[in-house]
């Protein structure tokens, strides 16, 4: 019983760990390292790293950077797209670092998945934003920001306190995922095309004016 729950625990702290760092890496960091150094998570011992005070502070600077990036609008989707370099790796790796001391092709198994998972995450966040930024105005961009700050911590929450919960939900959220994640990207592949018309009919409107 004792190993299944164990067992339980890695796999909902590998899943967490990438699926968090794909919405928000530095807040999954800063989340994990401090539960780390306060006693209150059992890190594995290739996470015990980010219990450092150099990293907690690096993840800290770069959490309150994006805290503000990412609540204006049209920053947050570059800021994204710099992002899609860095949270997918980085989700592969805590997810390779979070199943603890085993064989390298479970290892390797499980840094597929994470990086995977993170990946599906961070697209899902970046092409609604995409979307949200349509609207002119800021709230929706404040409120999507802040929600998605909740999700990260209430996620990591429910994967170290109630793993088996949190890997039902994670179910529920891949199966939402593959249903929404092509409708998303088809709005945002026609919302690009129209702007591309726009910018083309100005420009010709332009030549024509100067001509």
């Amino acid at each position: 019983m004792e190993s299944y729950e164990a067992l339980l625990a890695t796999l909902a702290l590998t899943m967490g760990a990438s699926w968090a760092s794909g919405i928000n890496l530095y807040a999954a960091l800063l989340v994990l390292g401090m539960g780390g150094a306060s006693g209150n998570i059992d890190l594995p011992p290739n996470l015990e790293v980010l219990q450092d005070p150099m990293v907690m502070m690096a993840a800290g600077f770069m959490y309150f950077v994006e805290f503000f990036v990412d609540k204006t609008p049209g920053a947050d989707t570059a800021w994204d797209t710099l992002h899609t370099f860095i949270r997918i790796p980085a989700g592969a790796m805590l997810a390779a670092g979070a199943v603890g001391d085993v064989t390298p092709a479970l290892e390797i198994a499980a840094g597929i998945m994470g990086g995977t998972l993170s990946a599906s995450s961070h697209a899902t966040k970046a092409g609604t934003r995409l979307l949200i930024n349509t609207s002119p105005e800021p709230f929706s961009n404040w409120t999507a920001s802040i929600a998605e700050d909740l999700l990260v911590l209430g996620g990591l929450w429910a994967a170290l306190s109630h793993p088996a919960l949190f890997l039902i939900l994670l179910f529920v959220f891949v199966a939402l995922v593959i249903y929404l994640l092509p409708k998303i990207w088809r709005l945002v592949k026609t919302i690009v095309r129209k702007i591309g018309e726009f910018v083309g009919v100005v420009d010709k409107h332009e030549m024509r004016r100067l001509t």
